[in-house]
C-alpha cells in the first residue's frame, strides 16, 4: 500500500530519532517517496545528512534557507504528501499539534495537512501516562489523526514501561492495515447538484458546489479504494478516481448509479439530488415577451436512494446525507429508516458554516445501532476523513 505514496516523516526532539533513520530506510524499500522535516531540536539526536541521503532528498527544519532566503513552503509540502508519519511524536509537538501551537516548519506543515497523518509518541513513561499528554493524545485522535501505540519496555531513563516508540514493523503495519481496509473496495460517491431543464437554457436546481462528494472521492483514492464518482454540474477540478461519470439531471444520475451500485462494496450518496423537476420541457427558449405569467408544474423525481436501499445486497453498505433546516435528528432518523440505510451523515442549515457552498462542514452521524456522533465545525476535507473513519471503525 505504500508503494508510490508521498510520505513525509516528521522528526522530533526523542533519543529514539535513530529509529527514524531505519523507519526512513524501510519506507523507500516500500516503494514510497518520503521527505523529511524535523524539528530544529531533532538534529542534536541524528543528522540532516543521514535522513538526506536515506531519501535521496533535500530535510526540511527551517522555514527559509538563511543563505539563500529561499522559502520551503508549508502549504506545497503538505499537498505534495498522501500521508504524514510522525515518529517519533514527543509529548512537546504532542501537545503543540493537538492546541493549535505553530512555532516550527513541521507543525505548520502539519496543519497544512489535508491528508492521513498517524504519529508514534516516543518518550519516558511517566511522562506519557500524564493525563494532559492523554488528553492531548485523544484531541489528536479526535481530529482523525491515527495513533500508532507507544510500546512496553526498557527506555533512556532506565526505567521500564509504556512509552518506547513503536517498533518500525510495526509502526508499517499500522500504516498498510489502516489503508488495507478500503484496498480493492469499490466505492461509488454521488456528488453535487442535477439540473432540471426548463427550456433549452433554464433549469431548476440547488446551491449544492459538490465539494463534500468530491472530498470524500479524494480521500477514498488515497486509502486505496476503487472509486466511481458520479457527479452533477459543478465547477471542481476532476479529481483522480478510478471511474468519474458527469451527468446533469436526476434522471441521468439515477441511471449511471443503477448501472453501477450491484458492483459497490460501499455507496456515499453525497449528492444533493432534485426533489422536483418540470413536468414539461420546452423545446425552445421560452420568451419573455410571449407570456405575461408563467407557471411551471412540477413533478416528484425519482428517490435514487430510496431505491438503492430496495435492492442492496447484504454485504453492500449504503450511507445517505440528510441537509435539514428544522427537527433534524428526528428526520435524519426516520430517513436512515424509511430508506434502509446503514448510515446517515447530518448536517443543518441552522449551523454557521455548514451545508451548500462552504468549504466547511458541521456533521452528525447517525447508524442502525443508534449510535450518534457529533463533529465541530471543520473544513470539508477533514469532514470526509471522520466520515470515512467512523465507517472504517464501525466496519
Amino acid at each position: 500500500m505504500l508503494n508510490g505514496k508521498n510520505v513525509i516523516l516528521g522528526i522530533s526532539a526523542s533519543i529514539a530519532a535513530y529509529k527514524s533513520a531505519f523507519l526512513c530506510r524501510e519506507l523507500i524499500k516500500k516503494g514510497a517517496n518520503v521527505k523529511v522535516l524535523m524539528t530544529p531540536d531533532s538534529a542534536q539526536f541524528v543528522t540532516p545528512l543521514t535522513f538526506s541521503t536515506l531519501s535521496k532528498n533535500p530535510v526540511y527544519s527551517t522555514y527559509a534557507n538563511a543563505a539563500t532566503g529561499e522559502w520551503n513552503n508549508h502549504v506545497a509540502l503538505a499537498k505534495w504528501a498522501d500521508l504524514f508519519l510522525l515518529a517519533p511524536a514527543t509529548q512537546n509537538t504532542i501537545a503543540k499539534m493537538a492546541n493549535g501551537v505553530c512555532d516550527n516548519l513541521l507543525l505548520a506543515t502539519y496543519f497544512s495537512m489535508g491528508n492521513q497523518v498517524y504519529f508514534a509518541p516516543a518518550m519516558d513513561f511517566d511522562m506519557f501516562k500524564h493525563a494532559a499528554n492523554q488528553v492531548n493524545i485523544k484531541k489528536l485522535q479526535s481530529y482523525g489523526n491515527v495513533l500508532i501505540p507507544a510500546e512496553h519496555g526498557e527506555l533512556a531513563s532506565g526505567l521500564v514501561g509504556e512509552g518506547r516508540m513503536a517498533e518500525i514493523s510495526n509502526i508499517l503495519k499500522a500504516i498498510e492495515q489502516k489503508d488495507s481496509f478500503w484496498a480493492n473496495k469499490k466505492v461509488m460517491v454521488t456528488a453535487g447538484p442535477t439540473h432540471e431543464a426548463i427550456d433549452p437554457v433554464r433549469f431548476i436546481g440547488n446551491r449544492s458546489s459538490g465539494k463534500m462528494g468530491y472530498a470524500l472521492a479524494n480521500q477514498l483514492e488515497q486509502r486505496g479504494a476503487e472509486v466511481y464518482l458520479i457527479s452533477g454540474p459543478n465547477h471542481l477540478s476532476d479529481p483522480k478516481v478510478f471511474q468519474h461519470i458527469k451527468v446533469i439531471s436526476a434522471d441521468d444520475m439515477k441511471e449511471a448509479c443503477l448501472d453501477l451500485f450491484s458492483e459497490m462494496d460501499v455507496t456515499i450518496m453525497a449528492a444533493a439530488v432534485a426533489d422536483f423537476t418540470p413536468k414539461m420541457f420546452a423545446n425552445q427558449k421560452i420568451k419573455k415577451e410571449s407570456t405575461k405569467k408563467l407557471s411551471i408544474e412540477l413533478k416528484s423525481t425519482n428517490d435514487i436512494l430510496k431505491k438503492l436501499g430496495e435492492i442492496k445486497k447484504p454485504h453492500q453498505r449504503l450511507i445517505g446525507f440528510a441537509l435539514e433546516t428544522h427537527n433534524e435528528l428526528e428526520n435524519a432518523k426516520g430517513k436512515l429508516k424509511r430508506k434502509n440505510l446503514d448510515m446517515i451523515v447530518l448536517n443543518s442549515l441552522k449551523n454557521e458554516g455548514a451545508g451548500f457552498e462552504n468549504d466547511t462542514n458541521q456533521i452528525t452521524i447517525l447508524d442502525t445501532k443508534n449510535k450518534q456522533k457529533d463533529f465541530e465545525l471543520k473544513s470539508k476535507d477533514k469532514v470526509a476523513e471522520d466520515i470515512l473513519n467512523f465507517i472504517q471503525n464501525e466496519w
